[in-house]
């Protein structure tokens, strides 16, 4: 069962669900839907035995509600009933409170009082689905800013902490996933312990959130240390490795959205930039040159001539782990892959800062921008908001996606010179490492959002593999058998 109270996202994990239903085999109407040749079909009507499996899993609902807490109820209870103990709880409560963003934007709200903030205690219903079903084993996800995040003076993740230990009559054994090298389980654990680093696990991101996974009392005693959930090191990809080999796509333009147009407008972009050199060194600036020509005679020869990106994806420098995990060979068209339309203003600072990239290998801050792309904010020059343009970089990890992409591009510039644009969904959800064959429901914006608040798969999918490790392991010693049997025995 999955909840979900946004209603775009719930339609995209409804449809992920039904899919899982196919066991990897999916079906031939899916694929002509994800090339654009079909329009959605009526999935109840054509399948309507693994539509309604997908009905009964994911829940439009919203925790706190009570009529959502009574629904809960009942239904973690008939899991159970069916489960016993053998199961896993994942989730997390929102965000919003605990975020360093979130935080500065409450502050200036007048009258703003953290502790009559609910979401603040949201973590609690997690709680509650926790006591109902007793799992095995959990996991909830937060954003890092939760290890600073305070309540009436007490810090917020020890409260959390104190609550999840807890939990039911066995209690929980609190576990990192990725604990500081030389540390075993046995060890006393750090709050700063269960942060983990996204980019150190094969995903092409720096993307540092809390992980704490609890492994229940009784099952903790039993289960030797080598078996318990952690994860292992793999080689970290670059922005390049995952997206190089993606169409070359032309941004569109805010009015308008001819091909010509737009290369009018990017050389207007270029001779400015040529008449306004950047505030640098010099020797960075006959590098910028370099690349700013470079650039020009590019879009002259061969110029971006689409907006859609419908070309299957196989880059050769991805590794190969991650590359098994994003392609899927019947998809012949890349959904989810349109570009944004930009001011002509913005393409002249797209274009800058990804030749400066290219030309330097780091993105440029504000104080480095010509003064005819200054942007008409009064905190422009004040350092304050150093990076407001912001280029992920061909050779290193991108920095972390986040739910902001939905509003404008700004912080997610494609490195690329002759796109002069910011990166599309499905780009960002290579960052992410969502397969190719995932498709996001809802506006482009609401797409954004979606990509930005997720946990990447191909972590969540190594995190899975650690509790399918403990769970075979207790399979073989005879250990995992129903919690209920187990309180019966005690009982007698």
């Amino acid at each position: 069962m999955s909840v979900e109270k946004d209603p775009a996202a719930y339609q995209t994990l409804l449809l992920r669900s039904f899919l899982r239903n196919f066991n990897g085999t999916l079906p031939a109407e899916y694929y002509d839907l994800l090339s654009g040749r079909i329009a959605a079909p009526d999935w109840s009507a054509s399948y309507p035995a693994e539509w309604h499996a997908a009905e009964n899993e994911a829940k439009y609902l919203e925790l706190g509600n009570p009529t959502t807490s009574r629904f809960l109820a009942r239904r973690v209870s008939e899991i159970h009933d069916a489960y016993g103990g053998n199961t896993v709880l994942i989730g997390g409560p929102p965000c919003q409170a605990y975020s360093l963003a979130g935080r500065v934007r409450n502050a200036a709200i007048a009258g703003y009082l953290p502790h009559r903030d609910e979401r603040h205690l949201l973590y609690r219903e997690y709680i509650k689905v926790l006591e109902l079903l007793e799992p095995a084993f959990f996991m909830m996800e937060n954003v890092k800013g939760m290890l600073s995040a305070s309540l009436k003076g007490e810090r917020v993740l020890e409260r959390v902490m104190a609550d999840l230990r807890s939990a039911t009559r066995w209690g929980y054994r609190l576990h990192a996933l990725a604990p500081p090298s030389g540390t075993r389980p046995s060890d006393e654990i750090s709050p700063s312990d269960f942060v983990v680093r996204a980019e150190d696990y094969g995903v092409p991101q720096s993307r540092h959130r809390v992980f704490i996974v609890g492994i229940r009392g009784d099952i903790a005693e039993r289960l030797p240390l080598r078996v318990w959930p952690r994860l292992r090191r793999s080689q970290s990809p670059t922005v390049g490795a995952v997206i190089g080999d993606m169409p070359r796509l032309r941004s569109g333009l805010s009015r308008g959205d001819a091909s010509e147009e737009w290369l009018v407008r990017v050389r207007d972009a270029t001779q400015l930039l040529c008449r306004n050199p950047p505030l640098v060194p010099r020797t960075e600036v006959q590098a910028y040159w370099a690349e700013l020509k470079s650039t020009a005679v590019a879009l002259q020869d061969r110029p971006p001539s689409s907006r859609h990106g419908n070309r299957r994806y196989s880059s050769p420098d991805c590794p190969v782990r991650l590359r098994k995990w994003l392609l899927d060979k019947r998809v012949r068209s890349l959904p989810n892959n349109e570009t944004r339309g930009h001011m002509p203003s913005d393409l002249a600072r797209y274009l800058f800062a990804s030749a400066f990239a290219a030309a330097t290998g780091r993105s440029p801050k504000a104080s480095e921008f010509p003064d005819a792309l200054s942007p008409n904010h009064r905190n422009w020059r004040t350092g304050k908001f150093t990076d407001r343009f912001r280029v992920q970089l061909r050779d290193r990890p991108a920095t972390t996606v986040t739910s902001h992409m939905s509003k404008d591009g700004h912080y997610y510039i494609h490195y690329d010179p002759t796109q002069c644009r910011s990166l599309t969904v499905r780009e960002a959800a290579r960052l992410q490492t969502f397969p190719d064959n995932y498709m996001f429901q809802g506006t482009r914006t609401e797409q954004y959002v979606q990509v930005g608040n997720a946990v990447p798969p191909f972590l969540a999918h190594q995190i899975a593999k650690c509790f399918v490790r403990a769970f075979s392991h207790l399979a073989s010693q005879n250990t995992a058998e129903p919690l209920a049997a187990r309180r019966a025995a005690a009982a007698g």
